[in-house]
């Protein structure tokens, strides 16, 4: 009897946690495992509506200046409430944090999270086509990266999850950086300030989303602040340019005055948007 108790305890530590909001309308899965590195865990947390959930789903970068921190996943709830009100499940997800861990580092780490969510679409209750990507600042640089860098997965991988494709449906970017070359020169205070930007130079280009836009990539919406100091709103428009020169359907919303960071009814018009956003991308094949 006493091992059973045990047994019984032991297995109620390790099983993942569930909790529900204070409105039990949305049932929370902390920190789900989706890779591990140097012995530690990568973990996203689970958002999912209770009522008349829509099956797309919208993985959130939990990054700035590409450090990923943890915090309560209810701490985020409000956050996330717009898009769950309409339906969508929710996927906020860390990846290795700077100041450990460099660019080409995190880039996999999201990746992986996009095969993970793939292969276990069925689980969260989403259709592995219908995800999209959100985030800003760093979190809308690794947003866009996924949007125009995608894989279909390599058949041949021992591993399941990473035979499963990296591509998103739709994007949405807060005042991202596009163009990360002159950032990683040494003479840059943004090397200095953002350890993450320190890496092999040659590399810049690979992860400069500006770069590598093709007609195929996804819907993407950028909103950005017209002064915008830390990242100006100029690295917005020349990817732009270039969505439109490859004929991608895509929007820049321009914040008139806002800064880095968006706040009050700055905060609630980007946060609309995003709805829309992925309403209009991700639920049309449901029509």
């Amino acid at each position: 009897m006493k091992s059973l108790f045990i047994a019984t305890l032991l297995a109620s530590i390790f099983l993942p946690v569930c909790s529900l909001s204070a409105d039990e309308n949305v049932k929370i899965t902390p920190d789900v495992v989706y890779g591990h590195k140097y012995g530690m865990a990568l973990t996203f947390d689970v958002y999912r509506p209770q009522e008349k959930p829509n099956g797309a789903g919208v993985l959130f970068m939990v990054s700035g200046g590409w450090h990923s921190r943890w915090t309560d996943p209810k701490n985020m709830l409000s956050r996330f409430q717009p898009l769950l009100d309409e339906g969508f499940t929710v996927f906020s997800v860390r990846h290795g944090s700077s100041p450990k861990f460099v660019i080409p580092e995190v880039v996999n780490d999201v990746r992986r999270s996009v095969r993970f969510i793939r292969l276990h679409a069925k689980d969260y209750g989403v259709n592995p086509e219908q995800l999209g990507v959100w985030g800003g600042s760093a979190g809308g640089h690794l947003s866009l990266v996924l949007g125009t860098t995608s894989d279909k997965g390599n058949p041949k991988a021992k591993e399941a999850v990473l035979q499963n494709s990296n591509r998103v449906a739709a994007v949405v970017a807060y005042y991202p950086p596009t163009d990360i070359r002159e950032f990683v020169d040494e003479k840059s205070p943004y090397y200095h300030n953002y350890p993450a930007l320190q890496f092999d130079a040659d590399l810049a280009d690979d992860f400069s989303p500006v770069l590598h836009v093709t007609p195929d990539d996804p819907p993407t919406l950028l909103i950005h602040g017209d002064q915008d100091k830390l990242v100006p709103i100029s690295h917005s428009e020349k990817i732009m340019k270039q969505f439109q020169d490859h004929k991608v359907q895509a929007e820049l919303l321009v914040i008139k005055d806002a800064a880095h960071g968006f706040k009050g009814e700055d905060n609630t018009r980007a946060s609309q948007a995003v709805v829309r956003w992925f309403k209009q991308h991700l639920l049309k094949k449901q029509k």
